[in-house]
């Protein structure tokens, strides 16, 4: 059993396990090297070969304790046809949306389309690299997925102004996103991953009283149903107000912190499995300062059950050198 897993179920509060989001990725060299030669970010995700190659390059570098695999939370619209590319320092741009089409795809046509997500979580959990580790699947959150399947793409601060115009569509989205996230987790599941994190990366745009309906209600469906699965679900609501009245409405079996929240409140209000807080950009100041923040969350959570954690991805200018003295530090504490 992985420690990772140790502290979501059993609630152990003597381990220090840690994985970093997007530990697989931009800010290394050997990364780097095989996206200079795949410059589609899709067809890079739905190469069963590569995409576990990248999931396992920081376990052979790190003393890291999850493999997340390396694919994207848009995946799921690409499933549904929706046509979705990512420009360079840009980001994702979405094609137009066609409800129609999405309403009545099929489920079998969509689990073929995302087949190739589905074995290379096979073939990580098979890699000998993975033994006593957990292997992370993940989604996107509906509320955050619906966000960029109306705004087109990032929103970065703000929703376009006539976001909420048409909430009929709008809850016929939520539906069949429901569907078909539930169908993807299935399907990750069933292939090896322990684990299912939940990125609600636009949770923040929210105002308090539409959290019920947006954010709530359709993450509390996914909750439920992957614990219905029996497998732990991790909820990363980034930019949310009240982690304790998230927490109370979803019951996640663990809450990650993004790094604008106090973990000092956190600790006080939160009584499940915490993961994450520190903010990425420590990665990129010096080892004093990192030893100096990465300290204060583990001691901060020294008697509670703690993942470390970033409380968002890892940035592309970071140094492995860098990641490699925090995972040793974390080890160490």
């Amino acid at each position: 059993m992985s420690q990772i897993y140790e502290i979501i179920i059993n609630k152990k509060t003597n381990l220090n396990p840690i994985w970093i989001m997007r530990q697989a990725g931009r800010y290394l060299p050997e990364f780097r090297e095989i996206r200079k030669k795949n410059s589609d970010f899709i067809k890079l995700c739905l190469n069963p070969s590569l995409a576990t190659e990248i999931t396992l390059q920081p376990l052979k570098r790190f003393e890291l304790d999850a493999a997340i695999i390396f694919s994207d939370i848009l995946m799921v619209p690409y499933g549904l046809n929706q046509k979705v590319e990512f420009k360079k320092n840009f980001g994702p741009i979405l094609g137009k949306l066609d409800l129609q089409k999405i309403s009545n795809f099929n489920e079998e046509d969509f689990t073929e389309k995302l087949k190739p997500v589905y074995t290379a979580i096979d073939l990580v959990r098979k890699n000998d690299l993975t033994l006593n580790k957990s292997t992370i699947g993940f989604v996107g959150a509906p509320w955050t997925l619906l966000v960029y399947l109306i705004n087109k793409k990032s929103p970065k601060q703000k929703l376009i102004n006539n976001f909420f115009q048409d909430l009929r569509s709008i809850k016929t989205i939520l539906l069949v996103l429901d569907k078909f996230l539930k169908i993807h987790i299935k399907n990750q599941i069933d292939n090896g991953a322990e684990v299912i994190q939940i990125f609600d990366s636009w949770a923040g745009l929210l105002e308090t009283k539409d959290l019920p309906d947006y954010v709530y209600s359709p993450t509390l469906s996914l909750v439920e149903y992957i614990k219905s699965l029996n497998i732990p679900a991790i909820c990363f609501p980034r930019g949310i107000k009240n982690y304790k009245i998230y927490c109370d409405n979803i019951k996640p079996d663990a809450i990650c912190i993004d790094y604008e929240t106090d973990p000092i409140q956190i600790r006080r209000d939160i009584k499940i499995p915490v993961q994450g807080g520190m903010d990425p950009k420590v990665l990129l100041s010096d080892k004093e300062n990192l030893k100096k923040e990465a300290k204060k969350y583990l001691d901060i959570f020294k008697d509670h059950p703690y993942i470390f954690n970033l409380g968002h991805g890892v940035l592309p200018q970071t140094d492995p050198n860098m990641m490699d003295y925090l995972v040793k530090m974390v080890k160490d504490y």
